[in-house]
């Protein structure tokens, strides 16, 4: 297998097998909304057969680290087009990473609340970088039963702001959510 042959990915065509990792970078500023910086930054990397994006964040309730981007309000997705046209002009693939940080966020992301997660169990290792600096793992409360529906539901409202945006697909960031890793391409 030659990784620098062009690959058939469902009806997507890759030009290599190379795919970039996500990497969060937390450049999106306070406002979690992606910028030049991050467009030149993706489109320098286009001749990867694959770009997955860096994770970014479903809702407010999912934020959990600094200045990471997000895809939940129309500036986002309007910042992501920039992005993904960047990309696309110089014949690249990207995928968005689609993330809710459970209990690996703080309260200090959510005005004192705490981290919702699928369970009341503590964050085990370091400590969590906050506005306000780091700050000790707390215990998330575990979201209700009722509630998982809205979590779904801003999975599903953030997959189609990625297709509006111009991605080729999304990802499951699931360390923090799920078993098993997802993916969901945009193409019919």
């Amino acid at each position: 297998m030659n990784v620098l042959q062009p690959f058939q990915l469902g009806d997507l065509t890759l030009s290599n097998r190379i795919v970039m990792a996500p990497l969060t970078r937390s450049r999106a500023g306070t406002k979690r909304i992606p910028n030049a910086t991050m467009a030149e930054y993706d489109a320098q990397r286009s001749s990867a057969g694959l770009i997955v994006s860096e994770a970014t964040t479903i809702s407010e309730q999912a934020n959990g680290w600094l200045e990471s981007p997000g895809i939940y309000t129309d500036a986002m997705e309007t910042g992501w087009r920039d992005v993904t046209a960047a990309v696309h002009a110089r014949g690249g693939r990207i995928f968005l990473q689609l993330w809710h940080m459970c209990r690996a966020s703080h309260s200090g992301f959510h005005g004192g609340r705490p981290p919702v997660a699928a369970s009341p169990v503590k964050r085990n290792g370091e400590s969590i970088p906050t506005p306000t600096g780091k700050q000790p793992s707390e215990t998330p409360r575990a979201l209700e039963t009722q509630e998982i529906p809205g979590v779904v539901a801003d999975y599903a409202r953030a997959t189609v702001r990625a297709k509006v945006a111009g991605f080729d697909g999304v990802e499951i960031h699931a360390a923090t959510v799920l078993d098993r890793f997802g993916l969901a391409y945009l193409h019919s």
